[in-house]
Parts: structure tokens; C-alpha cells; sequence
């Protein structure tokens, strides 16, 4: 006698299927229901039922069946699109079809279409396909995928943006041979000064991409970036202090995903408000690095936002700590580095040496650390813990970045 292998349900390919005809439905569950190999959800009623509500984790393909000639219905498809991207690949069924339905169906970017009444071998293969093809997809993204650097302050006032623009020159030019393409980030977006530090105009305008964020891919995101005369991109937003600047965190995940998928190194500066969007950037991090004072309030509130991180991302990133301004005297009654290195644990990374004057002066002129002074010794301390990592590929798991498949049934 022969006995089968169980099927582990993380092997398992899953079909989510949204649907208001029953009909359909129970086609589908003839079609999908045999295999052990696929994991089918069926949600009834009608997409627009369901807007923002459709447990997608886990998802391979979504299937769902709209009603063309109803307005609610293409307006929830749409959000349904804003809302996963490319990721899961989706396909929609439709009972009405026309140049015009073909059309919007085309500018949402929906994975593939099929019309009523659809033949179950149809369905199967336009399943295999899309999936097929987001897997390839995935797989390219993960080869071409940006090493992004993310400092996040634990304290007002640390000096984050200071490191952050002086990590991404660093990068920019840790090319063997010329500069790397590099995109430094400002997520501050009401009191954000990484523009202002290199005397650039921001160009980054959210409110413009909120309502339609489909829009936006590599033309209009050039369109949005600044850049600085070594080379440099920017993407920063002017600066808004006396609003509270909330927006969709779909559109910031969006825009986040686009820039990462197009520069060999991303570095983020990161507000100390935390954000719906935030855990979804510190997961797609390879670095993360807390930047905080030597203060005992600094090291305190650091040691509290580790803990705070771990708990909350678990198996992301690991944050390492940056003590910025360190200034170590003899015989002084001040912190030391061994109390630095008991109070923050194995979290600890490195004491970045103090240097006003000139940092000062590089904020001023506009210009990087090295082009004031060469060989100055926040650069060298930096470049211990930054360039060493830079050529080694880390594992990440970004939210809206592309997800591997397993099809085994579709395999040819």
C-alpha cells in the first residue's frame, strides 16, 4: 500500500476567490477544492462588501469577481489594487465586457481578466500564469533589491540627519569603480531638514500622489526627487511645522518600494513619531540604527525603544544603538563608554566622536563632512560599521515588496 505525504499548508498554493455568484462559486470549489496542493478561501458577496476587510495573508492569487457596470463595484476593485500593488497578483472576473472596461482594468494594473462564463481549465492556467510570472518577478526584485539603512532617533536632537546624509555619501561613493546609485530618504515629512542640510530644493509632493497612488512609478518619481551636486538623490517633502502630516500608509509603502527597487543603497531618516507605516520600513531594513545621546535620559529612552522594536518586529532587523557626540575626557565625572556599554547591553554599537565645528560648517556650506575636512573622524568612525556591510546581502521582508509563490501545481 501505498501512503501519500501530508501536505504542509505553508507548501500549499492559496487561491482567495471574492464572489457573489453562487454559481461561480461552487465551480470554483469543483475546480480547486480536489487538490491538496491548494488552499482555497471563498468570500462571498460582492467586492465592495468586503472594502479593506479581505484577509489576504498568505495569498498566491486573488480572483475576484466584479460587476463591471457598477461603479461601487470598479471603485472597491481599484482600492483593492492600491492596497496590494502587484502583490498577490490578481485576476478579475467580469460578467459585462468592453473597450472601456478593458481599458480601466488595464490602469489599475490587474495581473490578468476573464469573462463569464469561464471555463474551469481557463481559470486554472490564468491562476498558473500570473503566479508563474510574480514568482519570476520576485525572484528578480530579490536579486536587484537595495541595501537600505534606517536611523530612527530615540532622543530629540541626536544628530540623525547628520548621520544619516554623511552614511549615504559614504555609500554613494563605495563603488570600486565610480559612485553607487543612492537615494537618501527624508521621512520627516513635517520638520524634515535632510534638504536643507545639503541646500537642495524638496520636491517630494505626497498630496499629490495620495489621491491616485497607482500613479506612481519611475517617471513621475524622477520628476520627485532632488538632486545634489555629488550625485546624490533626495527624496524629501518641504517642510509643514505647524501640520500633522498623516497620509495613507499604502502611498508611503508605494513610494518606499519603488525607490528601493530602482537604487543599489536607500538610506532612511526617520521621525521620531511612530507611524502606521513605520514598522512596515524598519521590517524592510538591512540595517537599523538608533541614534541617541550620551545622557542618562539618552540611554535610557534608546534601551527602551530596543526593547520596544524587538517586541514588536521579532525576527526583523536587530536595532544597534549610536551613541552620537561622544566626547570621552580623562578624569571626567561624566558617562563613559562602559557605562554606555552596560546600560544599552548587546544592542550597543559603536560612540560616534563629537565634532560641532564641523559639522556645523558642512550644514551650512551644503556639502558633505569630507569635502570640509578629509579623513575627519566622524567619517572614519562611521565607515567601521557602514562599509563592511554594505556588499553583504541581507534577508528582509518589506511590506509591499514582491512575495516568492510555491505553485507546485502549476509546474509544467
Amino acid at each position: 500500500m501505498r501512503i501519500g505525504r501530508a501536505i504542509n499548508p505553508a507548501d500549499q498554493a492559496r487561491v482567495v476567490v471574492v464572489t457573489a455568484d453562487e454559481a461561480f462559486e461552487e465551480s470554483v470549489r469543483s475546480i480547486f477544492g480536489a487538490s491538496a496542493q491548494i488552499g482555497l478561501d471563498v468570500v462571498r458577496g460582492r467586492l465592495a462588501d468586503h472594502d479593506g476587510n479581505i484577509d489576504l495573508a498568505g495569498a498566491t492569487v486573488i480572483v475576484a469577481d466584479v460587476d463591471a457596470g457598477n461603479d461601487a463595484e470598479l471603485q472597491a476593485l481599484e482600492r483593492l489594487m492600491t492596497r496590494i500593488g502587484n502583490s498577490p497578483p490578481l485576476i478579475a472576473v467580469t460578467q459585462n465586457f468592453d473597450e472601456t472596461v478593458a481599458r480601466y482594468l488595464m490602469q489599475i494594473r490587474i495581473a490578468d481578466f476573464l469573462v463569464k462564463p469561464v471555463p474551469p481549465v481557463e481559470l486554472v492556467r490564468a491562476c498558473a500564469r500570473v503566479a508563474k510570472s510574480a514568482s519570476h518577478a520576485a525572484a528578480a526584485a530579490e536579486a536587484a533589491e537595495a541595501q537600505i539603512f534606517t536611523f530612527l532617533p530615540a532622543v530629540g536632537g541626536a544628530g540623525v540627519t547628520t548621520l544619516a546624509v554623511q552614511t549615504a555619501m559614504l555609500l554613494l561613493n563605495s563603488g570600486a569603480r565610480g559612485k553607487t546609485s543612492t537615494c537618501l530618504v527624508d521621512l520627516d515629512f513635517q520638520h524634515g531638514a535632510c534638504a536643507d542640510y545639503l541646500d537642495i530644493e524638496p520636491r517630494l509632493n505626497l498630496s499629490e500622489i495620495e489621491p491616485r497612488p497607482e500613479r506612481l512609478d519611475r517617471q513621475l518619481l524622477e520628476v520627485m526627487i532632488s538632486q545634489h551636486h555629488s550625485g546624490l538623490a533626495v527624496v524629501a517633502a518641504p517642510n509643514r511645522p505647524a501640520e500633522m502630516r498623516l497620509f495613507d500608509p499604502d502611498v508611503v509603502t508605494r513610494l518606499l518600494d519603488l525607490v528601493s527597487s530602482n537604487f543599489d543603497y536607500v538610506v532612511f531618516d526617520m521621525p521620531r513619531t511612530w507611524f502606521s507605516w513605520t514598522d512596515s520600513v524598519l521590517l524592510g531594513s538591512n540595517k537599523l540604527f538608533i541614534v541617541s545621546e550620551t545622557t542618562v535620559p539618552g540611554l535610557r529612552q534608546a534601551k527602551q525603544l530596543v526593547d520596544a522594536i524587538r517586541e514588536r518586529l521579532g525576527d526583523g532587523p536587530q536595532p544597534q544603538v549610536i551613541i552620537n557626540r561622544f566626547v570621552q575626557k580623562l578624569f571626567s565625572p561624566g558617562l563613559r563608554r562602559s557605562d554606555i556599554e552596560q546600560a544599552i547591553g548587546d544592542a550597543f554599537l559603536a560612540c560616534v566622536p563629537n565634532d560641532y565645528a564641523l559639522v556645523r560648517e558642512a550644514i551650512d556650506r551644503g556639502v558633505p563632512l569630507e569635502e570640509v575636512k578629509k579623513g575627519n573622524k566622524i567619517t572614519l568612525q562611521l565607515k567601521q560599521f557602514v562599509l563592511p556591510q554594505s556588499n553583504a546581502k541581507a534577508p528582509r521582508d518589506a511590506a509591499g515588496a514582491a512575495k516568492k509563490f510555491k505553485l507546485s501545481w502549476a509546474r509544467s
